[in-house]
């Protein structure tokens, strides 16, 4: 009776220390997550994706040691509506927030108000934090520990200073000394160093690579002296110019990078990479003088040196970003996928991959492609979309349908502006097959891809397509 009595009360202890009066059963058995991104980073801009100039060792160590998916895009070209389709699994004009949050909007009060994956997590008892850029609105109903993260370090606006920045830091704004990445990392090292005995996830969203790219350090600029940045340069361009702004755009990006490393040797040091799913990506693309233009789908262009008005677009450049993971106890070394992917799909993505149901009551859009990790096979999916609606020092209605083979743009409440490429002929889209005079095969292929946008539009109620009256 005694031994049954003993046993019995060991079993009560492991139960217990295992259903609610400790962390550690949960962190050991429950997978970690981080997801870190940068800002405005183009997929051309890294080394694993064939650029053989800049320097991106532990980013490309990501995709070495994990997957790289060759076909990841955004919905929507620029960082607001990009990060809230990110979090949120919705699209632009769903969330209302269709272009950057500019500093008016957000003191008009302009923000995200749809459920963030992070916050289904937070549930789920994991320990949830943003560290760096949130751009999601700045009153205090859309901060982000009112919207699912338990600790935020960093800025509610687009931006702050690359080299001593103002922060907010325990709930106090504060100006700190150093480069930005540098004391973000710092941050979320000592975020792991806490939370090491518990379920977590880390969300790392830096400002680099955006304008302006400088200052950083000089261990970090001093990889590109010297250097004869390659490029195409369009027409029009000081190539002179283009060379020097992609050289510190280079410097940006390897600043972000040698800080991923001190992440990921931390991870190392504390024993928790292998049960740590990490994800590296970038809200949208970018294009530094590819297409004639400045920086991303609010471009402007360039000529002779001067700026001219912008140029809003959704090609590959502006909309393909890069997207690798690492997680050593599921993904072997060298795994590649090919298959279409959305950030509209992270939500869904995040969920399937930590075996967390999905909230009732919660529309999302996009798919659940977390199988791939695990060795199995998705639906095939041969299309995406995509949306903008620049309202910023400018104006513009877009629409996109993008498959394997062709892309098409529709531009509404705008004539002859649409447009059609053929991406097996014309990777960089630089012919648009959309003229007055088309010959027959282009019509009907630009009327298809159409209709399947105008069904989708529809599916998603998008308000461009009511009368104007309405």
């Amino acid at each position: 009776m005694k031994a049954f009595s003993l046993a019995a009360s060991l079993w009560l202890v492991l139960f217990s220390i295992c259903t609610g009066f400790s962390d550690s059963c949960l962190a050991a058995e429950r997978p970690n997550l981080i997801s870190i991104v940068t800002d405005d980073q183009g997929r051309w801009a890294m080394g694993l994706y064939g650029n053989k100039q800049i320097q991106t060792p532990h980013m490309d160590q990501i995709g070495r040691e994990g997957a790289v998916f060759t076909n990841a895009f955004v919905a929507t070209p620029v960082c607001s509506p990009s990060r809230a389709t990110f979090l949120s699994g919705r699209y632009p004009t769903e969330l209302k927030i269709t272009d950057y949050i500019s500093p008016d909007e957000a003191q008009e009060g302009a923000g995200l108000h749809a459920p963030i994956w992070p916050a289904v997590l937070q549930k789920q008892r994991y320990q949830t934090a943003l560290i760096g850029k949130w751009h999601l609105g700045e009153h205090p109903q859309f901060h982000p520990q009112k919207k699912g993260f338990d600790h935020f370090m960093g800025f509610l606006s687009g931006g702050t200073r690359p080299m001593d920045p103002t922060l907010e830091i325990n709930g106090k704004t504060e100006k700190r000394e150093g480069p930005l990445p540098d004391l973000l990392v710092d941050d979320a090292i000592q975020f792991l160093r806490q939370s090491q005995d518990k379920p977590f996830a880390l969300c790392l969203h830096f400002r680099a690579p955006h304008t302006p790219y400088g200052p950083v350090p000089a261990e970090d600029s001093s990889l590109y002296e010297g250097v004869e940045i390659e490029m195409p340069i369009a027409k029009g361009l000081i190539e002179e110019q283009i060379k020097q702004k992609n050289k510190e755009y280079y410097a940006s990006i390897s600043s972000v990078d040698r800080n991923i490393g001190r992440l990921l040797k931390e991870l190392d040091r504390l024993k928790l990479s292998d049960n740590t799913l990490v994800i590296f990506t970038s809200d949208h693309g970018y294009n530094n003088g590819r297409h004639g233009i400045s920086t991303k789908g609010n471009g402007h262009w360039l000529a002779g040196g001067v700026t001219g008005p912008k140029r809003p677009n959704m090609w590959d450049t502006s909309i393909r970003v890069p997207l690798v993971m690492r997680w050593p106890k599921v993904i072997p070394p060298g795994t590649r996928f090919d298959e279409m992917v959305s950030n509209v799909d992270m939500f869904k993505f995040v969920l399937g991959v930590l075996k967390i149901p999905q909230p009732e009551g919660v529309p999302l859009h996009g798919i659940d492609y977390s199988p791939l990790l695990f060795g199995k096979p998705i639906p095939e999916r041969n299309v995406i979309f995509g949306q903008y609606d620049l309202h910023n020092n400018g104006l513009a209605y877009m629409r996109m349908i993008r498959t394997e083979k062709f892309k098409f743009v529709k531009h509404y409440r705008a004539r002859y502006m649409d447009e059609l490429y053929d991406l097996e002929t014309d990777p960089d889209e630089t012919r648009n097959l959309v003229r007055r005079r088309m010959p027959p095969q282009w019509k009907e292929k630009a009327a298809e891809l159409e209709t399947q946008l105008i069904e989708w539009q529809k599916s998603i109620q998008d308000p461009i397509l009511k009368p104007a009256y309405q």
